[in-house]
């Protein structure tokens, strides 16, 4: 390995490490209650070699914000869209793999959905990331249940995203309760939505094929498309 390849892995291991040790002091003290300086500590740094990958507490948040919200759309939308089997079998895929990352990301996960920090910026991109992850809800409402009244998609978008937060939140503070409890809860409350709606093709659409592109990509809470296919505010 050249000088050059060594430096380059050096650097990757260290703002890995950087970052995971930032997503769990972030969530075990919140934004306001984590210094730079411990960040580097514990990642076994100074405080000039953290900002030589991060300009500022801010902007190491915002980064693992925005990195783990795609990442915890895209095995979710990936067995929506694509996965084998009826639609209920998806969605069963889809919900698995939506809390699997979040059983595999426990402090990412505090960190974006407990963290009350009073700065601006990461506020905004908690509720843009709100937005986006409501309208996606949105999104899979009208692909896969058409029948739904147009001025009920918004309160029951919100009703998914809530109940998906929700039962995460509360799961993390019970880590001994199964997975499979908690996607067979989420597939329970979906199912008996689909199950309200009248017509004889509600909730039977056809399986996109694996060439399709749907606007948005509607996917659980978490996917965030970007943009709302009129469409996881």
């Amino acid at each position: 390995m050249s000088e050059i390849d060594r430096s380059r892995a050096a650097r990757a291991e260290a703002r890995t490490r950087i970052e995971e040790v930032a997503a769990r002091l972030f969530a075990e003290r919140g934004f306001a209650g984590t210094t730079i300086g411990e960040i580097a500590a514990a990642a076994g740094l100074s405080k000039p070699m953290l900002y030589r990958h991060f300009d500022s507490k801010q902007e190491l948040h915002l980064a693992l914000l925005e990195r783990h919200r795609d990442e915890l759309a895209a095995a979710p939308v990936r067995e929506l869209l694509h996965g084998e089997g009826d639609l209920d079998a998806r969605m069963t895929a889809m919900y698995d793999a939506w809390f699997g990352y979040v059983e595999s990301h426990p402090y990412t996960w505090r960190m974006m959905f407990r963290d009350t920090t009073g700065d601006a910026e990461v506020q905004a991109f908690h509720r843009e990331l709100q937005r986006r992850q409501r309208e996606t809800d949105m999104a899979l409402l009208r692909e896969f249940v058409p029948g739904i009244p147009e001025a009920e998609l918004e309160p029951l978008g919100e009703a998914i995203r809530s109940a998906l937060y929700g039962l995460a939140l509360w799961w993390l503070d019970r880590p001994g309760r199964p997975r499979e409890m908690l996607v067979a809860t989420m597939t329970r409350i979906t199912r008996g939505l689909i199950s309200t709606v009248e017509g004889p093709n509600a909730g039977t659409p056809s399986a996109p094929g694996p060439n399709t592109e749907t606007p948005g990509s509607p996917g659980p809470s978490g996917a965030a498309p970007s943009r709302a296919p009129g469409s996881t505010d």
